[in-house]
């Protein structure tokens, strides 16, 4: 065997190589084009689609689409949702915060204990002194 020449096989394994070399080049200019891509960076333009709307209870846009459960307030469970280690969230939250249409008025009504439409007794200085 002459063993000054080169082998058949490592010739062919070369071309090969530099052959796959030309056509990562080719693909590597469709990805700068936007045709392939992952799931990172790049992808983020492409998505279009909601996977949250508004949510009934709260009206934040937390209510998952998919899940049909609200991030924010856990709707449709019945408890609102909320936890101790985001004290600043539950006093953004709490009772008093908002208008309090029903609650505003019921100091007021308890002192005459919830009697409505009656007329007060008349303040005269003569029924007092009697």
């Amino acid at each position: 065997m002459d063993k000054s020449g080169p082998k058949p096989h490592v010739i062919l394994k070369v071309c090969a190589a530099e052959e796959e070399g030309e056509e990562e080049e080719e693909g590597e200019e469709g990805e700068e084009e936007g045709e392939e891509m992952g799931k990172g960076t790049g992808s983020f333009g492409k998505r279009r689609n909601k996977t949250h709307t508004l949510c009934v209870r709260c009206g934040r846009r937390s209510f998952h689409l998919q899940k049909s459960r609200c991030s924010a307030c856990a709707f449709p469970a019945a408890r609102v949702r909320k936890y101790n280690w985001s004290e600043k969230a539950i006093r953004r939250k709490t009772t008093g915060t908002g208008r309090m249409r029903y609650l505003r008025h019921l100091p007021r009504r308890f002192k005459s204990n919830f009697r409505e439409g009656t007329q007060a007794a008349p303040r005269n200085k003569g029924a007092a002194a009697a």
